[in-house]
């Protein structure tokens, strides 16, 4: 099943800057991540996942267009009945908004996970799991989707009219009348809302890129007479507290290329999926194949930073272009070529 059920209980500037301790601008200062290799063989990476490897860059990305819209999205979201919440599956605690539970309140909240297509079957199943037993605040479901190709889709739309008789039950009790249900799609820039509304309704009823800041503006979509979708601009905090999670936006496409260096971010991403892929033993992400589609080796035993791996690569590969070569690695990652990459691990598989 791609849906588990729970129980319901104009652009402004953009700046890169770094944090304290580099010694030259735009390179990275070299640290070894702390990895215990127990005695049994099993890793364990002491302390935060995202705070350890080298340094990161800081990145500020906020749209004026996104202000205005999430101040209209917040008057809108009281007309609606059901509110779809798109995360990315590759990064789905970093696709979560923090004031998401805030703004639906008592509304049918269905949490979507897109891009299922793009994370190992080992990830899929980790983060099934882990909502199952720690399921999103008020949210009534989890449905893992593909929107490009409709994969899951179908039961996301039934899912959705299901819910039409209780909504308007409610209504009839109030002495209102029945009417289409209202749904509204809301989510972090390029994490797939216009695409998902395009599959549920089968044309293309609004535009849809892969890059973020396609949609500007609120937007009704009529799928039936018994169904009405809001598609909405991508909306990220006010405040990005978390670098980390703004580098994670980075590496998927989910924020402008303007706000960041892509040799800065395309280094960090390196480290990042050799990371992932010794503490997951390789069934989230497997830095084997990022070797072998550059034509590299590297010795398990000793951690390279990820500024130094993306010299190496440049220059096996790209003649020591680094700036070719950090887009190249962007790129590769983004469109699936090193294969299923989940960057996050769920809170209850790190426990095992």
């Amino acid at each position: 099943l791609h849906c588990s059920t729970v129980e319901r209980d104009s652009f402004s500037r953009s700046s890169v800057s770094f944090e304290e301790g580099e010694t030259e601008p735009g390179v990275l200062r070299k640290s070894r991540p702390r990895i215990r290799e127990d005695a049994d063989g099993s890793k364990e990476i002491k302390g935060e996942l995202s705070k350890i490897g080298s340094l990161r860059p800081k990145i500020n990305w906020y749209p004026g267009h996104i202000a205005k819209a999430e101040r209209q999205l917040k008057e809108v979201l009281s007309m609606v009945d059901v509110v779809l919440e798109i995360r990315d599956c590759r990064i789905p605690m970093a696709t979560t908004h923090p004031m998401v539970t805030d703004w639906v309140g008592s509304k049918y909240r269905v949490v979507v996970m897109n891009r299922s297509d793009m994370v190992t079957a080992s990830a899929r199943s980790a983060w099934k799991t882990e909502y199952k037993v720690n399921a999103p605040h008020g949210a009534i479901a989890v449905c893992f989707v593909n929107a490009q190709t409709g994969n899951g889709v179908p039961m996301l739309k039934k899912l959705i009219l299901s819910l039409s008789g209780a909504v308007n039950e409610k209504r009839v009790k109030k002495g209102m009348l029945p009417r289409p249900i209202r749904c509204a799609v809301i989510g972090y820039p390029n994490v797939g809302k216009s695409a998902l509304i395009n599959r549920l309704v089968n044309k293309r009823a609004v535009k849809s890129e892969n890059r973020p800041g396609v949609t500007r503006s609120l937007h009704w979509v009529r799928i039936s007479s018994d169904l009405e979708l809001l598609d909405s601009p991508g909306i990220i905090p006010m405040k990005l507290v978390e670098q980390e999670t703004a580098l994670k936006l980075a590496y998927c496409n989910d924020i402008g290329e303007a706000s960041y260096d892509s040799e800065l971010v395309a280094a960090a991403l390196l480290e990042d999926m050799r990371i992932v892929s010794d503490l997951t033993f390789k069934s989230f992400c497997d830095f084997d194949k990022v070797l072998q589609r550059y034509r590299m080796t590297l010795d398990s035993a000793n951690f390279i930073p990820g500024d130094e791996l993306l010299h190496q690569i440049s220059a096996l590969n790209y003649k020591g272009e680094t700036g070719r070569t950090a887009n190249t690695v962007l790129l590769d990652f983004r469109s699936g070529k090193f294969g299923g990459i989940t960057l996050e691990v769920p809170p209850s598989y790190e426990k095992k």
